[in-house]
């Protein structure tokens, strides 16, 4: 598998407090995970807030460096890139946020955030080239230049501000677009509209899609494969299909099982048992789940959990499958690399 974009063993730690009394927060713990050059697929980065998946897309783009490991792009690293690699990382990576309209400048019209774009990386040779090239991109995305160049960012709906910012990231025509939480702020209609966009994206222009989120049915619908993250560390990855449907962590378990579902007979939550989160930001050792775990075994407040292999599409972090092989690689995405873009059954 050629890497396209790498993490190698990354951890991101930030410190508060003073000096003599100076408390470290592990905002992502030991993360290790590619995504290939070979084949282009959707994967989810799941967990509640405050799990680290705005943190790693922060050190996915380049916004910050990591405390420990390295982040690579075609093999280089991002901390010591050269002035025209980062401006080709720029390109090839490209970001869309949660809130669209803070990209945005209110005082410009949104022709500016289109524009800048095909002017910064040279995309186009004259202003008539620019204009084809931007009309082209956002009836890509089911917008009409018409009824939208030439207007404020505040006389369009949430979800066209969205659908403009996923046009602005086709503009450069990616290798990868890293979608933080792209539909948290459309209301329920323009979800499947947004997320089918970026389903597009994937199938017919080769582009590989992180999707960062914290609501797994949207994971479900438009991933190839996931990975759960708990409080900075792998809980859970694998086959979406393998996962959602079946899930194997504790804590994947009680994701799953907070998505409300259409049946007024069945009381929300009331399968799950949850203790109590006494555990502080950090874990010296041990599962970093133990404290809110219903199954948490004496092992587990002592040892801290590799990724196990119950299924070969899938990596536990938990104790429970210690029977299971472990994963020889530090890297996570190796469940995910003979699967064929389809899914895999569950037997």
């Amino acid at each position: 598998m050629t890497a396209l974009l790498e993490l190698r063993k990354v951890t991101k730690s930030y410190g508060s407090g003073f000096i003599r009394r100076k408390v470290t927060t592990v905002a992502l713990d030991n993360i290790s995970f590619t995504v290939s050059e070979d084949r282009p697929s959707i994967t989810a980065i799941a967990g509640e807030s405050g799990s680290g998946k705005t943190t790693l897309a922060l050190l996915l783009m380049g916004q910050i460096q990591p405390t420990h490991g390295q982040v690579f792009y075609r093999g280089k690293n991002l901390a010591t890139m050269e002035r025209q690699e980062r401006l080709q990382f720029r390109r090839e990576v490209q970001p869309i946020f949660q809130d669209p309209y803070a990209a945005f400048n209110p005082f410009y019209r949104i022709d500016h955030v289109l524009t800048m774009p095909v002017k910064r990386f040279s995309l186009a040779s004259s202003p008539d080239a620019a204009r084809r090239l931007i009309e082209e991109a956002l009836e890509k995305v089911g917008l009409r230049p018409s009824e939208t160049l030439g207007r404020y960012p505040h006389q369009l709906s949430g979800g066209q501000r969205q659908r403009i910012m996923v046009a602005r990231a086709l503009l450069c025509h990616p290798r990868i677009i890293l979608a933080d939480e792209p539909v948290s702020m459309v209301d329920a209609s323009l979800r499947a509209t947004i997320l089918a966009s970026l389903s597009t994206l994937n199938r017919e222009f080769g582009i590989s899609i992180i999707y960062i989120t914290h609501d797994l049915t949207t994971a479900y619908q438009i991933s190839e494969n996931i990975i759960v993250l708990y409080r900075g560390s792998i809980a859970e990855a694998g086959s979406v299909e393998r996962v959602i449907r079946s899930p194997k962590h504790p804590y994947t378990q009680l994701l799953i099982s907070s998505i409300p579902l259409p049946d007024r007979s069945r009381r929300w939550g009331s399968n799950v048992k949850l203790n109590v989160d006494t555990a502080g930001p950090t874990v010296a050792e041990g599962c970093k789940f133990a404290s809110r775990c219903p199954s948490v075994l004496e092992i587990c407040r002592k040892n801290r959990p590799p990724l196990h292999l119950p299924d070969p599409d899938r990596a536990v972090a938990c104790l429970l499958y210690r029977d299971s092989p472990i994963l020889g690689s530090s890297d996570v995405s190796e469940v995910f690399a003979d699967r064929d873009g389809e899914g895999s059954p569950i037997s």
